[in-house]
């Protein structure tokens, strides 16, 4: 009876020293570059053309490849949807409704009057009805509706799905002068701006809709802010290229841009703005764009959970990871696998994009799990060296290394090197107590804490 108590008081010391085993813990990290798109020219980018004495034709030759500089008629009209519905509309500074003169010193509100029609107020009273659309002119051309004040002509009608509907109707070159200093700061170097007019103009010259509208007044199609945004340095920048747009073959197209490449654009077909290659928005190398805040993103690092929960509905049983399958002529994800442990879906990386909040489809994604473990039976190992940290991280490659830390003083030191085996398995055997974890192309794993 003593002896058996013995036994087993030893081998409780030994299984006391030894880590209890728990679940995995596990972290998944995220890296990129960019923001953005990836087509066409970024606007960065063409900043930093700009800092090392390019000029606009050369910036716009650089990122529309082939292209060459035409022109347009400054004077066309470009009707820009301001909103969809609203319920009251607000206006002032107006001298003119339809055929009836208004007092620009008064305020005035629009309100839906039935399918057809618009009432005016103004004190609270109705001065007139209107049929559809009713079109405002501001006093000096310029007309303040909300926070807001618009060249050109404010067109009123009942919405689609109630309320009211606001559009602007303006000159292009005025409304590349709402339009040049939302999408770039002033302060650019004034190159930089009119590669921006230039793109704006001929984009929204090949791009309108037709219908009610040819322009959303947000990134749907470019970001325009009326009078309020207009600045000397940017309004400059539209009076120098007044009527100069990109073209191919004489022809004006499409001048796709965006704030971040990366060090490198994307082919359009690559990308969810196009199926088919157009020569002219093809990939390039974007030397000058890491003067932008986003060139490099700080790595991401959530647990597998946590990414499961953004990415759900994406995948069945439990989230496992990601793996890219195709990437474009830039790292871009084309398609990539979100895996779990009953089922994956292929999907684009846009999709990706959206669901992680990502600022570019520029991405790695890298899953580390990490649990406290013993060594193998039959290992011999003393129990001091029965302590194992064992996990796996996705992806790596088999015969590479994973960086070992501790945590001393809240700060990690390198501890030692794990080798990743099949399927991204590894083992370290931890010979003193601490807090431990793997580190893997910088993307760390979870802390795991050993007695």
């Amino acid at each position: 009876m003593t002896r058996t108590l013995s036994a087993l008081a030893a081998v409780s010391l030994v299984l006391a020293g030894a880590p209890t085993a728990h679940a995995a813990k596990s972290t998944f990290t995220i890296k990129g570059a960019g923001f953005g798109h990836g087509v066409g020219m970024s606007q960065y980018g063409a900043m930093g053309y700009a800092q090392h004495g390019a000029g606009a034709r050369d910036i716009l030759a650089h990122y529309y490849t082939g292209t060459s500089l035409g022109t347009t008629d400054p004077a066309k009209t470009v009707r820009v949807q301001l909103t969809d519905k609203i319920g009251t509309a607000r206006i002032s500074g107006a001298r003119q409704a339809g055929e009836r003169s208004l007092d620009p010193s008064v305020s005035y509100t629009i309100r839906r009057h039935g399918l057809t029609q618009v009432d005016l107020s103004a004190h609270g009273k109705r001065v007139a009805t209107f049929n559809a659309p009713l079109q405002v002119a501001g006093d000096g051309g310029i007309t303040t509706f909300g926070p807001k004040r618009y060249r050109g002509v404010l067109e009123f009608a009942p919405g689609l799905f109630g309320g009211v509907s606001v559009v602007n109707a303006v000159s292009l070159e005025d409304y590349l002068q709402g339009v040049v200093p939302a999408e770039s700061p002033s302060s650019w170097p004034a190159a930089a701006l009119q590669a921006q007019a230039i793109a704006a103009r001929t984009y929204a010259i090949t791009t309108a809709r037709g219908g009610d509208f040819d322009q959303y007044a947000d990134t749907r199609s470019q970001v325009y802010g009326g009078v309020s945004v207009e600045t000397p340095a940017t309004n400059q920048a539209v009076a120098a290229t007044r009527g100069q747009v990109v073209t191919y073959n004489g022809v004006p197209v499409v001048t796709y841009f965006f704030s971040t490449s990366g060090g490198k654009t994307e082919n359009v077909e690559n990308t969810t703005l196009g199926n088919e290659p157009k020569p002219w928005l093809k990939s390039v190398d974007d030397p000058y764009d890491d003067v932008s805040p986003r060139h490099r993103w700080t790595p991401t690092t959530m647990t597998l959970p946590q990414a499961g929960k953004k990415l759900r509905g994406l995948y069945r049983g439990g989230f496992r990871g990601i793996k890219v399958l195709q990437r474009g002529a830039s790292p871009r994800i084309m398609r990539a696998l979100v895996r779990g442990t009953r089922g994956s879906t292929e999907v684009n990386g846009a999709t990706l994009r959206q669901k992680l909040e990502l600022f570019d489809t520029w991405a790695y994604f890298t899953s580390v799990t990490a649990k406290a473990s013993r060594a193998p039976a039959g290992a011999h190992a003393s129990s001091a060296r029965e302590r194992v940290l064992a996990g796996t991280v996705t992806p790596a490659r088999r015969g590479s290394i994973a960086q070992v830390q501790v945590l001393r003083g809240g700060h990690w030191f390198f501890a030692g090197s794990a080798w990743i085996g099949r399927r991204g398995a590894y083992r370290w055997p931890v010979v003193k107590a601490g807090t431990y974890r793997v580190l893997y192309n910088d993307a760390p794993g979870p802390a795991i804490r050993f007695n």
